[in-house]
């Protein structure tokens, strides 16, 4: 069978070896890389020195069971992707998994496409935090490098010009908070947990694509994005120029009709017209 999925590691964690087979060739079908796990114990010890995409692992398992195995996966990256399946379906147990960060819940036996379908969507999201946690790395390194560029050329200036008061300028507020809980984004807040801006200490919630739309134009400031780009970027697809700019649309409609009702107008992202859209020099603190 031809594969159309994009490669990715999984990691099946179930103590039935049979149960462990059938999944694990479901998804090497599809061209999964896939390792097998016949306890939580030997999970934990595999994801130590291996990285996935995904962990499907059964509930019920002597020792270390699929609650608690998601339970200390998460405490170690709480990004990762895990799906829970179980035989011996409750509510209580799907309410529990999911308050623990489980990214979907299978009821045993699961045809072939459910187990697919899961996981696919699971590695989507995967990729997708991955993607955001790039732009916020290129974001707060440009930004130190071009703050830490501007308290320089201050600190020549007052050099040459004694007679300014140095203790007048305070430069630690103007240096970016590189600690990963917020940034500064010309007149906005960024708070990269939470999906969340804010302006002069008023919140605005943005949808994960409106939020990540917003950081990779940020990421890219100085130049005109093409929506195709944008798409390809900020959704995890391809398409050409003029569905993308249908696709793009109306999430910069919605973002620019939030950063409005925030004060900031809409002149922060600038649409160039049958090129793409740019940060204004206004946001991106230039």
């Amino acid at each position: 069978m031809v594969s159309n999925q994009p490669t990715a590691n999984v990691l099946v964690v179930d103590d039935e070896g049979a149960n462990r087979y059938s999944v694990s060739k479901t998804l090497q079908r599809v061209g999964y890389m896939v390792s097998e796990s016949a306890s939580g114990e030997e999970a934990l010890e595999l994801l130590t020195s291996q990285e996935f995409d995904v962990v499907l692992t059964d509930i019920r398992m002597q020792g270390i069971d699929g609650v608690e195995l998601l339970r200390r996966v998460k405490e170690a990256s709480p990004d990762a992707i895990v799906i829970l399946m179980t035989g011996y379906a409750s509510l209580g147990t799907a309410v529990e998994a999911l308050r623990l960060g489980a990214h979907d819940y299978l009821i045993k036996p699961s045809s072939s496409q459910d187990i697919r379908q899961s996981v696919a969507r699971g590695i989507e999201r995967a990729r997708n935090l991955k993607r955001r946690r790039r732009l916020l790395d290129t974001i707060k390194s440009d930004v130190f490098e071009l703050t830490r560029a501007d308290i320089e050329a201050s600190n020549a200036a007052l050099s040459a010009t004694p007679t300014v008061d140095r203790d007048e300028i305070d430069y630690r507020q103007s240096m970016p908070d590189t600690n990963g809980s917020t940034m500064k984004l010309g007149p906005l807040t960024v708070y990269p947990g939470r999906y969340q801006i804010s302006v002069d200490d008023k919140p605005i919630d943005l949808t994960p694509t409106e939020f990540d739309l917003l950081l990779y134009l940020a990421a890219h400031r100085g130049r005109v994005v093409p929506c195709h780009e944008l798409v390809r970027e900020v959704r995890g697809y391809t398409v050409d120029e003029s569905e993308a700019r249908e696709v793009i649309r109306p999430h910069v409609s919605n973002l620019r009709r939030k950063l409005k009702s925030a004060g900031q107008g809409t002149d922060l992202i600038v649409n160039v017209r049958g090129i793409g859209y740019r940060l204004s020099e206004r946001a991106a603190g230039d």
